[in-house]
């Protein structure tokens, strides 16, 4: 959303962010310059949120509202009604069916209703919503971006002393929620395969989330547990790649995963799944290696091979990192949603007319 934000600013649009109060997006954004309004919201039936959401629109009278998180989502559709009924936009970064978490199905009412486009960050993201009965028509897709230049110039972190780990230590590294789609029981689940090849391994994961515990706990099971780091979640993770000798995107589920295009930037071997998006951004030995979702064997295999073979992980890094550059930069990103933006205003304009 700030890559967005920045993009539409720097050429010449008018841009107000509506972010939770009190969270990190209010404060990075104002602190960029931003308009920003702040605004507590309770939950997808917060009618004292769709009313003071609804003024604003009123004030404002944005030509869209493009609408990027599931509370936003609910509410911001409802609020566009009485707030002029601006062009309404929804981001959908996830792979799974709208109906799932879906309390009798309601939850298709949000993309069938006062939603004007649906923006996918991935070609896997549109197929699922099409499974699920979406009009094809009414959805784009606008893969996710990143500014290499931040990976690539962020301030290299000294990842081995922080942790106290071995100056020779191989890292293996991943970034993500402690969240069961991530899929990092799969990584934990291949440690012993991967310091039974390489002693010298450390598998270190970086993120906080409700599965920190089990996580641990499957560790000491399998005996493992002085080879695996959980740092929790850390700030300066983009100088965080430069320590590692391999990045993992375990996922059983994924939209496309902005940590593997930040891998790709830094010139890190790529080990990822073929779970949604991923092989959209990586490509089976040209950028990295891909395995099935939930195949621990194969996720240790690779990595092993990513390891003990230099020169290929270093021929794969390199092609990726050019990938990156090329395919999944921010301006493309900017673009492609303004084109939406104009496309889905004008509709609205002729509907009216």
């Amino acid at each position: 959303m700030a890559y967005l934000a920045e993009g539409l600013r720097a050429r010449g649009h008018q841009v107000v962010v509506v972010a939770q109060r009190g969270g990190e997006a209010a404060r990075r954004l104002r602190a960029a310059g931003f308009e920003v309004v702040e605004r507590r919201l309770r939950g997808e039936a917060d009618v004292v949120a769709i009313a003071r959401l609804a003024r604003l629109f009123r004030r404002v009278r944005p030509d869209v509202v493009h609408l990027h998180t599931s509370h936003a989502h609910a509410l911001g559709r409802v609020a566009a009604r009485f707030g002029g009924r601006p062009a309404v936009v929804v981001s959908r970064r996830v792979d799974f069916s709208i109906y799932r978490r879906s309390f009798f199905g309601l939850n298709g009412l949000k993309y069938r209703s006062g939603v004007d486009r649906i923006v996918a960050v991935s070609a896997a993201v549109k197929h699922v919503l099409e499974r699920d009965g979406l009009d094809p028509g009414g959805i784009s897709v606008v893969r996710d971006a990143i500014d290499p230049n931040r990976v690539r110039k962020a301030p290299p972190v000294d990842v081995r002393a922080r942790l106290g780990l071995p100056a020779t230590a191989r890292i293996v590294l991943a970034v993500g929620a402690l969240v069961g789609h991530k899929g990092q029981r799969h990584l934990v689940a291949a440690i012993p395969s991967i310091v039974a090849a390489h002693a010298d391994a450390r598998v270190v994961i970086a993120g906080e989330g409700k599965l920190r515990d089990d996580l641990t706990a499957q560790a000491t099971a399998l005996g493992v547990a002085s080879r695996l780091s959980l740092p929790g979640y850390v700030d300066d993770v983009a100088g965080w790649f430069a320590a590692a000798d391999v990045f993992v995107m375990p996922s059983v589920e994924e939209g496309l995963g902005s940590s593997v295009l930040d891998a790709m930037a830094a010139g890190v071997p790529i080990v990822g799944t073929t779970a949604g998006g991923i092989p959209e951004a990586v490509r089976d030995g040209t950028d990295g290696i891909l395995v099935p979702p939930g195949d621990s064997p194969a996720l240790a295999t690779a990595i092993n091979t990513l390891l003990s073979d230099r020169y290929r992980a270093h021929a794969l890094a390199a092609e990726a990192s050019k990938r990156v550059e090329a395919e999944f930069a921010v301006d493309r990103m900017v673009d492609e949603t303004i084109a939406v933006y104009r496309e889905v205003a004008g509709e609205r304009v002729r509907r009216r007319g």
